[in-house]
């Protein structure tokens, strides 16, 4: 497998000057008339100069042309400016500015088999333009359709979130740079084949798929749910047991076993119910 070869083309200002020198011929043609020789050199020399002009080209900044001659590869032009190359020479154009690929989400499966939606966004460069232009068909479609890859490849890696994976370290929803590394790694080998230089890729888009989107937020609403009472249980026996020891120690009531009881379960009702609560006031003994 060849590598890119640059190739430093002649001044296209000389190469305009030379063809235009030859060029001029043709206005001794009208006084060559009476010399067939002469006429036929200013001719031959009008002809080179016009072949001449041909081979000028204006190469702009961040675009290469890469130069075949006869199925044969010659060098690739990255100097920008005016430039004379051999008017036989088959030229094809790659720019190497920098481009962003937006894919659009795919559904995929994930490291568990949930169907989920996930896209990324890739910033990338053409650095050898010999693979771009001869080891792949056409680099561009080559590029969208590994980046699809490798991001299936990155789905069935990773689970969705730690939901469905308790043990998992790393999940697509909170793996963060670690992800994003993974996917520029992956990308970066599936795409060196055609001189392509990776410079970013991120996750830009991920959801559940829709058909069990529903479900899933439930489960998270559940789960949210969940973790909010475990917090308000237990504040509240933390509440309930700092309040029996303040009154014990300070001695402001003696309670037995029954009443402790008693006292625990109404506080408990009162700190986690969902509503305010609403006092009975006892006008009576502590007994009734």
């Amino acid at each position: 497998m060849k590598n890119e070869k640059i190739f430093n083309p002649a001044s296209g200002y000389v190469g305009l000057f030379v063809g235009l020198i030859f060029m001029l011929s043709v206005f001794l043609m009208p006084a060559l008339q009476d010399e067939p020789l002469l006429l036929l050199l200013s001719g031959f020399l009008c002809f080179i100069g016009f072949i001449c002009l041909l081979g000028l080209r204006v190469v702009d900044p961040n675009v290469s042309v890469v130069l075949t001659l006869f199925g044969k590869y010659v060098g690739t032009i990255r100097k920008n400016g005016f430039a004379w190359m051999n008017p036989l020479y088959v030229k094809k154009k790659i720019s190497l500015r920098a481009r962003n690929l937006d894919s659009s989400p795919l559904k995929v499966n994930d490291k568990m088999g949930n169907p989920i939606m996930i896209g990324m966004v890739l910033v990338w460069r053409v650095e050898d333009t010999y693979k771009a232009a001869f080891e792949v068909d056409n680099f561009e479609y080559f590029v969208k359709i590994q980046s699809e890859a490798a991001i299936r490849k990155l789905a069935g890696e990773f689970a969705y979130d730690n939901m469905e994976d308790s043990k998992a370290e790393v999940t697509l929803r909170s793996g963060g740079e670690e992800v994003n590394k993974f996917l520029v790694n992956e990308l970066h080998d599936r795409l060196a084949i055609a001189g392509i230089n990776v410079f970013e890729a991120r996750i830009n888009y991920l959801a559940y798929a829709s058909e069990i989107a529903g479900a899933m937020l439930q489960r998270q609403q559940a789960s949210a749910i969940v973790s909010a009472r475990f917090k308000i249980v237990e504040g509240a026996v933390g509440m309930v047991e700092l309040a029996l020891q303040e009154l014990s120690r300070k001695g402001i009531i003696e309670l037995d076993d029954e009443k402790k009881a008693a006292m625990v379960s109404n506080l408990m009702v009162v700190l986690c119910s969902e509503r305010a609560a609403t006092p009975v006031v006892n006008s009576g003994t502590l007994n009734q």
